[in-house]
């Protein structure tokens, strides 16, 4: 259900009182935080329809979502979202976006930046040039990263400090924000922008720290730790993080962003270790190699925003969501042994040809 909303006299936004009976596209919902939103969504939400528009590159796995390939409520089709005509055609149909889509690992960013900037940046002014011209009523959750606001030694993020992104990857997702809050301002579309911490859970790409560290543990590899270990981040299971952008959906502002963090901040080494403990694994299986470039120290965001004005807090404590990970992976041999090589699960993968 939507109804109209003053915006600041630009003209009216879209306000969304329930998921019910809406027509959504999901960008990128075959990667890991879109296919756990689309499970989600539909574990709650008996009406909603979707269209997931996915490229399928790396990190999109049709397995995700194989269960609802049937399911009249969904469609999928593949394509980019850098095609101009496909995303025209598309935007007339919904009633909101949920942008997943882009490529997310900084490793490859490094070797790699253009396709990041092609992806991420102008994929996302093509969403954006779709609705100006075809569908200014259509409201757009666009999913950021808290790695556009740089590393932070002391203190956490909030939605006004500066961005200050440390890599290709997260350059190109800080300037997606800037056209975004740009749009909205100049032509009065009604957009929102996720900004969450460290995601973990189910259907992750095993290029990441927490599914590689699991997968090479349950193989008896070593666990290669970049530098000494202590680089900090804020761990959130990605069920929380659906929980969040299903209220932004519902009720966030327009132009408005909302930082999303659990409080669980641990060094990657904490996280290693952790895992090897729950996993009943030796502690030697870590391996310290050399650091990638441009490693940020620490994340840290203030997610009081979106806790005092929509009402979210986390539901998961991050000890039995990383225990929940765990036994998933070791369940689950069938979702990521086709995906491993040695390229996915190498010690330094900034190091190599993408």
């Amino acid at each position: 259900m939507i109804h109209d909303a003053t915006n600041h006299g630009t003209g009216f936004i879209h306000h969304i009182n329930s998921c019910e009976n809406m027509r959504l596209l999901v960008t990128g919902g075959l990667g890991f935080i879109g296919s756990n939103f689309i499970r989600y969504m539909y574990s709650i939400h008996q009406d909603v329809e979707i269209i997931n528009l996915d490229k399928m590159d790396i990190g999109a796995n049709p397995a995700n979502l194989r269960n609802y390939e049937n399911d009249e409520r969904y469609t999928f089709i593949r394509g980019d979202i850098a095609d101009r005509k496909l995303m025209d055609k598309l935007i007339r149909k919904v009633d909101a976006i949920i942008n997943f889509a882009a490529q997310t690992h900084v490793d490859r960013s490094i070797v790699n930046p253009i396709s990041f900037f092609y992806s991420n940046t102008t994929g996302v002014l093509t969403i954006l040039e779709a609705m100006r011209n075809n569908n200014r009523d259509v409201k757009l959750i666009h999913i950021s990263t808290d790695e556009v606001y740089g590393d932070i030694l002391e203190g956490s993020f909030n939605e006004n400090d500066r961005l200050k992104p440390s890599s290709p990857y997260s350059a190109s997702k800080a300037a997606a924000d800037m056209f975004l809050l740009a749009y909205h301002k100049t032509y009065g579309l009604n957009i929102s922008i996720v900004r969450p911490t460290n995601n973990f859970g189910p259907y992750q790409f095993p290029e990441k720290l927490i599914p590689k560290t699991i997968i090479r543990a349950s193989m008896n590899l070593s666990i290669p730790v970049y530098g000494r270990g202590t680089n900090i981040r804020d761990w959130i299971y990605v069920i929380d993080v659906c929980r969040a952008i299903e209220l932004v959906l519902e009720r966030g502002g327009s132009g408005e962003i909302y930082n999303v963090s659990a409080g669980n901040e641990r060094t990657n080494l904490d996280i290693v270790k952790t895992i090897l403990t729950i996993m009943d694994k030796p502690k030697d299986l870590i391996m310290f190699v050399e650091d990638r470039p441009g490693h940020d120290v620490r994340y840290s965001l203030d997610s009081s925003k979106i806790r005092s004005e929509l009402g979210w807090i986390p539901k998961y404590s991050f000890r039995d969501a990383l225990e929940m990970t765990v036994k998933w992976y070791i369940e689950n041999k069938w979702w990521w042994k086709p995906l491993v090589n040695e390229k996915i699960l190498h010690p330094t993968p900034w190091r190599l040809r993408w």
